[in-house]
């Protein structure tokens, strides 16, 4: 084969595989020599909202890939400092002509790799991009009008006729020039949280075989009970791209046939679609990424009550659904996802506080954090998003602990001093009587907090709130016709 390139670059930022990663194995094909390098952004790492269990992933998911490229005859590169400037240095060290690099979609990347490309032309190297981080590109799934999908439902239906490529293995061999300076590999913080899942693709393929075979049958039931170990855990991992959705799509697809219930493949593969679908708002409407999708809900009066605010963080509401799953996050850096929707209505709905502000914490605390999905999260769970449904959802909290965790596991898991209440009473201690609550050693206001409101008055306080921004801006709340 005739390469095009003596040197190229290959740029790592979220795709951190060799596996079925498009760019990379293009930079390989197409030069005699290639460069990988993840640049070190200052830009990204000292964000408020980058937290260090997500960071520390990124750090082993970087070492691991080092020794993925040393097993076959290369390295990695890593510099630090803006991105720009660091890929316009390599370039005048190697003398590279061609620059790779898979498309990223929030807002800061968008205009960095904008910056990135105009250096890059007037240094005369060619650029690629490549699509290795979703299984659709925005844009491609579109209305017969022309324009993006804001209710998922339509969306999924014209996301699953997407044709998606045949997942590609890693190139045998690598060479890199031997010349070139590298940094240390950074070494992961301590996050002071214990995440189950680990930056590495050992970890993420073993996750997706685990979950295959001992879960996705019944997926489409058991994903919304929290005691159980019901979900995949792979959002870390396509989260960084060490593993691609691409084989996460492929390996579902081939193993779907054999389940005794499809449908649970079926909606595991909505939750894919999900992803894509927020991908496609934070780029078509890159607004969201700090205002309500709906701009008539910038005008809610938050109370932002910052006693509460403290109290949601830390797992003492008295509602022990929500502060369990608060304990849960800050343990592994990881939540439920009905936890994660249990905890976001009740911090908008019943503790009237923004979302913005529970956007952030999750960013800040979660392994799995990411911009799109997280934005999407809460801005559907506040009613500001993308969906059909007006405000009128609202979350009990006790309710949805009663159909999700109907014994108490979970709570008792992660509130041990709960653990003696009765599973009648273990979401509503609130009801045991003071004798009841000193047997079973739980007297509230000691061993465990009274609920910090009461769900039905905040539930109308809610409702009061939306329908004043609907009234001032003049519109009401109907559900969004497909």
């Amino acid at each position: 084969m005739n390469k095009q390139h003596s040197t190229a670059i290959y740029w790592f930022r979220r795709a951190i595989r060799l596996e079925d990663n498009q760019g990379f194995c293009a930079a390989v094909a197409s030069s005699l020599k290639v460069i990988p390098v993840f640049i070190l952004d200052d830009a990204i790492l000292t964000r408020p909202d980058t937290g260090k269990a997500r960071v520390a992933f990124l750090f082993e998911a970087l070492a691991d890939l080092d020794a993925q490229l040393r097993e076959r005859g290369g390295r990695l590169i890593i510099r630090h400092g803006d991105p720009a400037e660091e890929l316009e240095r390599l370039v005048a060290q190697s003398q590279a002509t061609g620059l790779y690099f898979g498309r990223d979609y929030e807002p800061y990347s968008r205009e960095r790799d904008s910056r990135v490309s105009n250096v890059m032309q007037k240094c005369g190297v060619a650029v690629e991009t490549f699509s290795d981080h979703l299984l659709t590109e925005p844009g491609m799934v579109m209305t017969k009008a022309g324009t993006p999908y804001t209710v998922f439902t339509p969306y999924r239906r014209v996301w699953l006729e997407q044709p998606v490529d045949t997942p590609i293995s890693a190139p045998e061999r690598v060479i890199v020039p031997d010349d070139l300076t590298s940094e240390e590999l950074p070494v992961p913080p301590n996050s002071g949280q214990s995440p189950l899942v680990r930056g590495t693709a050992a970890d993420a393929q073993k996750r997706l075989s685990d979950f295959i075979a001992a879960c996705l049958g019944d997926y489409d039931t058991d994903r919304d009970f929290p005691a159980l170990e019901g979900t995949s855990r792979l959002s870390a991992h396509l989260r960084m791209g060490t593993i691609s959705a691409r084989c996460v799509l492929a390996e579902v697809r081939r193993r779907r046939g054999a389940l005794n219930n499809p449908n649970g493949a079926d909606v595991f593969l909505s939750e894919l679609a999900w992803r894509d679908f927020y991908y496609q708002l934070l780029y078509q409407f890159p607004y969201v990424a700090g205002s309500a999708f709906k701009p008539i809900y910038n005008n809610v009066q938050w109370e932002n009550n910052e006693d509460f605010f403290a109290a949601w963080c830390e797992g003492r509401t008295g509602y022990p659904i929500v502060d369990a799953a608060m304990r849960q996050l800050q343990s592994e850096a990881w939540m439920h996802n009905r936890a994660r929707m249990i905890v976001a209505s009740f911090l908008t709905k019943d503790l009237l506080i923004d979302w913005r502000l529970g956007e952030a914490f999750f960013m800040q605390k979660l392994v799995d954090g990411d911009q799109a999905s997280n934005n999407g999260g809460w801005q559907w769970s506040a009613s500001t998003g993308a969906d059909a449904q007006p405000y009128f959802r609202i979350f009990n909290p006790s309710s949805q602990g009663e159909k999700f965790d109907p014994e108490g596991t979970y709570v008792k898991r992660w509130l041990p001093e709960l653990r003696r209440i009765p599973p009648k009473y273990i979401h509503k201690p609130w009801e045991l009587s003071a004798a009841e609550q000193k047997a079973v050693g739980c007297e509230l206001g000691k061993a465990y907090p009274h609920p910090i409101v009461d769900h039905k008055i905040q539930r109308e306080r809610i409702l009061a709130l939306y329908k004043r921004a609907d009234k001032n801006s003049g519109n009401e709340a109907e559900p969004e016709k497909e």
